[in-house]
């Protein structure tokens, strides 16, 4: 009789994205492609398609904290990931059950939706800086999230370390500051503050990116759950990223979503 074996376990915090492109959704769907078993604990639903977030609903705390002692309290889990979270509340909530565990946490800071919608009250974010960022094992902002927690601008590859730094004053082991926006080829910088790597990848013409934020996050995370150390989880979440976003096909009148499933549709 054939023994069934348990993948590793990768928890997401996040948001609900009705578009299926980011959020909870592109989380699951990153989780399943790198063969990890996926679990959500819901913190919002957002009303989102490929223009924009039309609205969104914070889901009490009380509903944050029941669904993680749940799955936490039973299934357990090997890496957690973190999205959107919204409200001081929920960041409270969150950030007092992950200083208690003893896995991976990989800390989305998300601020902004792709297209420019906030995601995070404004109030929350010194909360984030006070609570969530000290739990995180990475924190992986773009370059408009460290702006917002750092006050740090980034204006060229030349700023990121100074930026990283400012980062990881906040209290993450490691800090991915993800320099897709800059002008010229992109550039990701990871650091602990001792040792630095830098990511690279061509520039793709293409504009159905999204989601590309919470798909590395939680490919950072099923990675660490799979064993690798943080700059191997990185270096190929990286790569599962670039096919995603090479692969991002049009959906709706607006921005598309990257494409999840790119390996098994590429070996079909």
């Amino acid at each position: 009789m054939e023994t069934m074996t348990t993948p590793p376990r990768v928890l997401t915090i996040a948001g609900s994205d009705s578009g299926g492109g980011a959020g909870i959704q592109a989380d699951l769907k990153t989780m399943l492609a790198l063969g990890v078993h996926g679990m959500s604990v819901i913190a919002a639903v957002t009303a989102q398609n490929s223009l924009g977030v039309q609205g969104y609903w914070e889901l009490p705390p009380e509903a944050v904290r029941a669904q993680l002692d749940s799955v936490l309290g039973d299934i357990g889990a090997q890496a957690i990931k973190t999205g959107m979270l919204a409200s001081p509340a929920l960041v409270e909530t969150v950030a007092e059950v992950l200083a208690g565990v003893a896995v991976p946490v990989v800390v989305d800071p998300v601020g902004v939706s792709k297209h420019g919608d906030s995601l995070l009250r404004p109030e929350a974010v010194e909360t984030v800086r006070r609570t969530l960022l000290p739990t995180a094992t990475v924190v992986t902002p773009n370059l408009w999230e460290v702006e917002q927690l750092t006050n740090v601008k980034v204006e060229d590859e030349a700023d990121l370390p100074r930026a990283a730094e400012a980062v990881l004053a906040l209290g993450p082991k490691w800090a991915l500051v993800k320099g897709g926006h800059l002008p010229g080829e992109p550039v990701d910088l990871l650091t602990d503050g001792s040792a630095e790597h830098r990511f690279t990848a061509e520039r793709l013409d293409n504009r159905h990116t999204h989601g590309t934020g919470c798909t590395l996050a939680s490919a950072i995370a099923s990675y660490l759950a799979l064993g690798e150390d943080v700059p191997g989880a990185v270096r190929r979440a990286k790569e599962y990223v670039t096919g995603a976003i090479a692969h991002g096909f049009p959906l709706g009148a607006g921005i598309g979503p990257v494409d999840h499933g790119w390996r098994t549709r590429a070996d079909a």
